[in-house]
């Protein structure tokens, strides 16, 4: 019986120091929201944890004998205290990535926007004849760009007598970031692209929105239905930001090995504190963690994942850089306010779409059939042998289906009319 009486005992006092924790981390969360200054919040955290353990402790402790109830007492606070200090320490120290800048892009130049964002770009010129609707591309992520390959494999569609325009979205590779990394979202992209789109000096533009980019462009079109002679939604993110979490399908596709060293590079004390600090005042993540730091940190995520994007699991080379951490979580953060629904304003346009879905995406099948039940006009091309980046996998199978919409064609793949998962899609449902 004593034995019993002092295991429990044991376990009140593990009890409160647990509670503590909570109660500390609760208090650093709480001032990060008022106080976004690191020795602030860090300091409040660490007060609270002392004196919330101190005193479970010492409630959990009060059967402990007369002499040793004061030794007790001290060695578990001050032990707790210093683990805790331990971490707050690991949260401290800086993050030692090395550097993967973005591929070099000839011709890359900056707009200065009305809107205030900074934005890198390139300009693919049409050949031949100029048609009067130029092309953007809208990369995905959000926060994932990739210029360079991105300018190589739409800068295609120029011989056709387009002109293709390719940039990174605002905080994303060569663009600027953001000095209160609360304004991305995007309301902000689908702002700025209608700055770009005055500024190229079109009237109308053709979409071709990747993952995100759909979103964005989804976002657009029902904003400005005027300005869009037609969409490409490929491998779409979901229509309305933000959606339902869609990591754990990416992950689930990676190796053992290498999902180890995701966690393990996710699982870090300094990255954990700035994710959960983005989740109450990304400005708080920010003042901690600078951009340099955690885009480096991110870039280091995105090529670990990277091979869960394609059907044969490869990853891209060389690895890609320049990603934007900070525009990629701000907008999925669980504090991020959901934009307005664009559904409603789909429905009632006439708008030429086509919506591109591989049978490896990762993303959900059902994202796909919301784009289409939107749009009146919409067709869905399902390409087999096909991951998240369907262009990269299938490229001619993938150019052939975009030019064919373009040119007002039949697509050379018949449009998937049916609403149930094809027998040999890998994704989530």
């Amino acid at each position: 019986m004593h034995r019993l009486r002092s295991v429990g005992r044991w376990l009140l006092v593990l009890l409160a120091v647990v509670v503590g924790a909570l109660a500390g981390l609760a208090a650093l969360l709480g001032t990060a929201v008022a106080a976004p200054t690191p020795p602030v919040f860090l300091g409040v955290g660490l007060v609270v944890f002392v004196l919330v353990t101190a005193g479970g402790v010492s409630l959990a402790t009060r059967g402990v004998g007369r002499q040793r109830r004061g030794v007790v007492r001290a060695a578990v606070t001050a032990t707790s205290t210093l683990l805790v200090v331990a971490g707050l320490v690991l949260a401290l120290l800086p993050l030692r990535d090395p550097a993967v800048p973005p591929t070099p892009v000839p011709g890359q130049a900056f707009w200065e926007l009305p809107t205030g964002s900074r934005i890198a770009y390139v300009k693919i010129p049409a050949v031949g004849p100029r048609r009067p609707d130029p092309i953007v591309f809208l990369h995905g992520g959000p926060g994932v760009a990739d210029m360079a390959g991105d300018a190589a494999y739409f800068g295609q569609l120029a011989r056709d007598g387009y002109d293709v325009w390719v940039y990174d979205q605002l905080g994303v590779g060569r663009s600027a970031r953001l000095h209160d990394p609360r304004g991305y979202s995007v309301g902000r992209d689908a702002a700025d692209l209608d700055a770009i789109r005055q500024r190229i000096g079109a009237q109308r533009l053709i979409l071709i929105g990747y993952s995100y980019g759909a979103t964005v462009a989804a976002a657009y079109l029902a904003q400005h239905p005027d300005r869009v002679a037609k969409v490409v939604f490929s491998s779409p993110g979901p229509i309305r930001w933000p959606g339902a979490p869609v990591g754990g399908g990416l992950f689930a596709r990676l190796d053992p090995s290498r999902r180890r060293q995701l966690y393990a590079a996710v699982l870090q004390p300094r990255v954990l504190m700035a994710w959960l600090l983005v989740q109450v005042n990304p400005k708080a993540a920010h003042a901690l963690v600078g951009d340099q730091e955690l885009d480096r940190r991110f870039d280091l995520l995105a090529n670990l994942a990277a091979p869960g994007v394609f059907c044969d699991g490869r990853a891209p080379r060389p690895p890609r850089g320049g990603l934007g951490a900070y525009a990629s979580l701000v907008p999925q953060a669980l504090q991020a306010p959901a934009g307005p629904d664009p559904r409603p304003a789909l429905a009632r346009l006439r708008t030429p779409a086509l919506i591109i879905k591989g049978s490896c995406d990762y993303l959900p099948w059902s994202t796909a059939l919301d784009y289409r039940a939107a749009l009146p006009s919409a067709q869905l091309v399902y390409l087999r042998g096909a991951g998240h980046v369907a262009h990269g996998e299938q490229p001619a199978s993938y150019l052939a289906v975009v030019r064919a919409f373009l040119q007002g064609r039949q697509p050379p793949i018949a449009p998937y009319a049916g609403d149930a998962v094809p027998g040999d899609y890998q994704g989530p449902k």
